[in-house]
């Protein structure tokens, strides 16, 4: 497989995921291929629908690659959603204009449980054709990031129907039936690590796992429910591919409670949300992981003045890198569609030019 891909010419982003020195603090961006960009939202109208550009290996190429030709970018992400696999178990994934995902078949009784199965195999065949695609186009600049939402995140989808704030038919189902979410949680678990797996054979070189809303469980559940199931995913992930190291990064959003007990199930790199301070998120995991984040998507509204202050003002809470320690710069949560490209600009230079004469001091 290794042969049909250019070598990597810019791994800078791989190195720090592995606490290797770099020169730089390497950077990309949660939803970097998206509305908040003039060239996505053409190619958007040009698919017709979200499904049908995520659907086609064509135009998930194409916005995929858009953000790395405007901006000097680190890393590709593959342009997917988190529930392409709860689609592929029959839920019947469709999106609102304006309201989100949402799932024409949610589990909302004990019978869609009990019948619920991992997807058959060919089902993501168009994800992994993606992939293969992207990493083609790519030709070596950065490394691909394939991803998935963790199984709890899957599941708070499947059961609600669609997003949600409180999460009321979700954690029901999981105090009053614990045993009806573990099997849930259990076909999603193997459904997440089959589908990452797959997508190291097809050519990523990275992959990440989205905890969007474990940060809405108490303390307690969160480990029961949540983290204990992305700790299954992350046992089964291939840790090498054609002689080289696949990194994975575990991100829960909320879970800066939590830092110690994510850093110990096995991922490569910690992703945190901008509630966190950098330096002593560094302190409490050590040189376990790596730590990846987590500037407020919000500082992108400001002048540029402000942005560059904030952004260097994260950098130095992080504190100068070294071997056996690794920053990957990022948004604490996905870019807003409604940012400026040009904030973008002066985020990503900056990011640049501060971290390496952060290295030089």
């Amino acid at each position: 497989m290794s042969n049909q891909f250019a070598p990597l010419k810019n791994d800078t982003f791989l190195r720090a995921l592995l606490r290797q020195e770099t020169d730089y603090t390497p950077l990309w961006l949660m939803r970097q291929a998206g509305r908040y960009l003039p060239e996505y939202r053409a190619t958007r109208k040009g698919a017709g629908s979200f499904m049908s550009l995520a659907k086609n290996p064509d135009f998930a190429t194409e916005v995929t690659i858009q953000p790395l030709d405007r901006f000097k970018l680190d890393a590709a992400i593959l342009f997917s959603d988190i529930l392409t696999v709860p689609d592929a178990m029959g839920l019947g994934l469709y999106f609102e204009e304006g309201e989100g995902p949402k799932f024409e078949r949610p589990l909302k009784d004990e019978k869609s449980i009990m019948d619920l199965k991992v997807p058959e195999e060919g089902s993501l065949q168009y994800v992994f054709d993606a992939v293969t695609q992207i990493r083609r186009t790519l030709d070596g600049r950065v490394p691909l990031i394939g991803f998935s939402g963790s199984p709890w995140t899957l599941a708070c989808y499947m059961v609600e129907g669609q997003g949600s704030r409180e999460f009321h038919g979700v954690k029901t189902l999981m105090y009053k039936r614990p045993d009806l979410m573990d099997r849930i949680l259990r076909l999603n678990a193997e459904a997440v690590a089959t589908y990452l797996n797959a997508q190291i054979d097809a050519g990523a070189q990275a992959v990440m796992i989205f905890d969007s809303w474990g940060g809405a469980l108490a303390d307690g559940a969160y480990q029961r429910f949540s983290l204990k199931y992305m700790q299954d995913v992350v046992s089964k992930l291939q840790k090498e591919k054609d002689g080289k190291r696949i990194p994975c990064i575990v991100f829960t959003k909320g879970g800066g409670l939590w830092l110690e007990q994510i850093a110990d199930i096995g991922a490569d790199a910690l992703g945190l949300d901008w509630t966190v301070n950098l330096g002593q998120a560094r302190a409490r995991v050590g040189d376990k992981v790596a730590l990846q984040g987590n500037l407020d998507p919000a500082v992108l509204f400001a002048e540029p003045d402000q942005i560059r202050k904030e952004v260097t003002a994260a950098l130095h809470a992080y504190g100068k890198p070294g071997a056996g320690h690794g920053h990957v710069f990022n948004l604490g949560h996905g870019i807003s569609q409604f940012t400026s490209p040009d904030a973008v600009t002066v985020l990503v230079e900056t990011v640049h030019e501060v971290s390496r004469q952060q290295r030089q001091a």
